[in-house]
């Protein structure tokens, strides 16, 4: 049973379930297995806990 972690900052709902739902596709038909066996796990980090090139995304 694959399980794909996602970590990204906050999303809207809807975008949530279009991602979920193309993950799922891609290994159903990548590794030919039933869609009930895809996990797909969604971290989302605020934006005063990421940090790129020296600076919190919160700062940008």
């Amino acid at each position: 049973m694959p399980i794909v972690t996602v970590q990204q900052g906050p999303r809207d709902t809807e975008l949530k379930r279009e991602l979920v739902e193309r993950i799922t596709d891609a290994f159903v038909d990548a590794y030919k297995i039933p869609a009930d066996t895809v996990q797909v796990w969604i971290h989302e980090v605020p934006a005063d806990s990421w940090g790129v090139s020296g600076k919190l995304i919160a700062d940008s």
